[in-house]
């Protein structure tokens, strides 16, 4: 990026934020501190109003807008595919804005990157859920509601069904929204359990967002709680083969990273990780004859078992018929 580009760019970055760090522009335009000093300086001669405080960092003076930019077709292209991914990964309450934000980028744009764009978006498709995961059957689209809350910082009154299928009635104080292992989660401070919780928002049954605003939690970091998290959780190794034929299958579907050890028997032993060996065996068991859980000798006997009783269920079946 030359210059020119990256003073335009800063002054956008500083439009879509209250207040910036040089330290902060240093690292999302890969320059160091010093050259920042020096565009801000290029931009102040330019007539920007671009308000410093030492120890604070750079805003730009209220009231200042730059003028629309016009999007390249490259970035027009970005912004129509990633709106068929949110129709396809998030729920249906993202679904209308997103059509409607689209609906005006696509009235800005010049006619003939409308029509690129028209093509593209008859000639693109997103298939599939990330990693295999599908929402709970009864699920409600809460998406957009929970995102306010995080926005706002608006108390959240919800009941929720856990793991085990019981609901709970909650008031928690929404700290951030990520998406993992295919399911999007609200990370929260539970009033009720008084602690940070993590939230599928598929299993989310009733949510209300209250008029109260609760306090910046100052000491929080999103990325340093999820770090943590997945430091703190116990990983078990293991060992499985699978045949070629369901490699990608298998890939697709598990939240760890397969590393090929082997190849044998038209097919390959992988090690990888795992936090439970009862569903690593319900899961291989899915795959057929097509995969083997090698180690450790916990896992191949759940799997047994859990064929045992899958035999027992049918074995059962037919007894009753003759």
């Amino acid at each position: 990026m030359n210059r020119t580009d990256r003073l335009v760019a800063m002054v956008m970055h500083l439009q879509g934020r209250r207040i910036v760090r040089a330290e902060e522009l240093a690292a999302h335009f890969e320059v160091n501190v010093r050259t920042i000093y020096r565009d801000i300086s290029a931009l102040g001669e330019a007539g920007v109003p671009i308000a410093g405080e030492a120890g604070v960092g750079y805003s730009l003076v209220k009231g200042y807008h730059l003028p629309p930019v016009s999007l390249t077709a490259d970035e027009a292209t970005a912004l129509f595919v990633g709106g068929a991914m949110v129709k396809q990964f998030t729920d249906a309450s993202l679904h209308e804005p997103m059509a409607a934000a689209l609906d005006k980028l696509r009235a800005v744009l010049p006619r003939e990157r409308q029509d690129h764009v028209e093509r593209l978006g008859r000639q693109t498709v997103v298939l599939g859920r990330p990693r295999g995961m599908a929402p709970e059957p009864d699920a409600q689209p809460w998406l957009l509601a929970v995102q306010r809350g995080v926005g706002q910082r608006r108390v959240l009154r919800m009941t929720y069904r856990g793991r085990e299928k019981d609901e709970t009635a909650r008031d928690v104080e929404p700290l951030g929204v990520v998406c993992y292992g295919g399911a999007w989660y609200l990370v929260a401070w539970c009033r009720l359990r008084e602690d940070v919780r993590h939230f599928r928002v598929d299993r989310i049954r009733e949510l209300v967002v209250l008029d109260e605003l609760f306090p910046a939690h100052e000491d929080f970091s999103l990325t340093k709680h999820l770090k943590e998290q997945v430091s703190r959780d116990d990983v078990l190794p293991v060992r499985v083969w699978f045949a070629k034929c369901v490699q990608d299958r298998a890939r697709r579907e598990t939240y760890a990273t397969l590393v090929a050890e082997r190849e044998r028997d038209g097919g390959t032993e992988f090690a990888f990780t795992t936090y439970a060996f009862e569903w690593l065996a319900r899961w291989l068991l899915s795959f057929g004859a097509e995969a083997e859980a090698l180690e450790p000798a916990k896992l191949r006997r759940l799997v047994g078992q859990e064929a045992k009783r899958v035999i027992n269920r049918y074995a059962r079946s037919v007894r009753k018929r003759s």
